[in-house]
């Protein structure tokens, strides 16, 4: 499963892969074995995981990595809907339960309640356990907007005072949801989410970000050619000290 080639942008390291299921593997074994270095120094680690289709080989493959011992794990998801009903299958918390967390035994899952009746106070809340709980490691995408969680261009802000946060979802974000198959239409998508800023996500020691598909193609373009700003949230990760970009052939087309 070696990559067919590997490249630097600024400090990111970039790993391109002929197929999904090699760029989902070789993360989830790089992933498991930083867990399993970080685990022979202290006590627990934490994660913070991304909701989204194109985590599907990874999430997969790192289901069934062995060796780890998850129960000194504690797991986080980045994002999640604001207003869906609490049983709604596009629930980024949902998803994560189907793919992951159903799937190994972690010391304590942490869920986002985008049902929450104050949505200032449930942002509140999950600051403070990412503050009691700093995140080592983060499994993150790439939206088609270059967005990194629900970041998007017109909120992202590289210096947030923020560790989470209420966001309107910008038009290329919702659209992203139906080509992603999640909703039938855009109406159906909600407008606003709650999600961890780039600073909070910044924060970890580890970044792997798994980013397939020609639809990712662009974003992945500007993500490592475009200039570092906030317009281009995802180009903030080639001043991470430890991130590395997995692509597959069809969302490294444009390199």
């Amino acid at each position: 499963m070696s990559p067919i080639k590997e490249l630097t942008a600024n400090k990111l390291k970039v790993r391109i892969y002929e197929t999904r299921l090699q760029m989902g593997a070789d993360a989830a074994k790089d992933a498991c074995k930083k867990i399993k270095e970080l685990l022979l120094k202290q006590g627990f680690v934490n994660i913070i995981f991304a909701a989204a289709p194109s985590q599907n080989e990874f999430l997969a493959s790192l289901a069934q990595e062995e060796g780890v011992d998850w129960s000194r794990v504690n797991a986080f998801h980045m994002d999640e809907y604001v207003g869906l009903e609490r049983n709604a299958p596009q629930r980024f918390a949902r998803f994560l339960k189907e793919k992951i967390f159903s799937k190994v035994s972690f010391n304590e899952v942490h869920y986002i309640n985008g049902s929450a009746d104050d949505t200032g106070m449930e942002c509140r809340r999950y600051s403070n356990l990412l503050k009691q709980y700093p995140a080592d490691i983060v499994c993150i995408g790439i939206g088609e907007n270059t967005h990194i969680a629900f970041n998007d261009p017109h909120t992202a802000d590289f210096n947030d005072p923020l560790v989470v946060k209420e966001v309107t979802l910008d038009t290329v974000s919702r659209e992203q949801q139906v080509h992603d198959g999640c909703f039938a239409t855009i109406e159906d998508v909600p407008t606003s989410a709650i999600t961890l800023t780039v600073p909070a996500l910044f924060s970890a020691e580890s970044i792997y970000c798994i980013v397939p598909g020609n639809k990712k193609a662009d974003a992945v373009y500007h993500t490592l050619n475009s200039e570092v700003k906030a317009h281009y949230p995802s180009t903030v990760l080639r001043k991470h000290s430890n991130a590395t970009l997995y692509l597959d052939q069809d969302s490294a087309k444009n390199l």
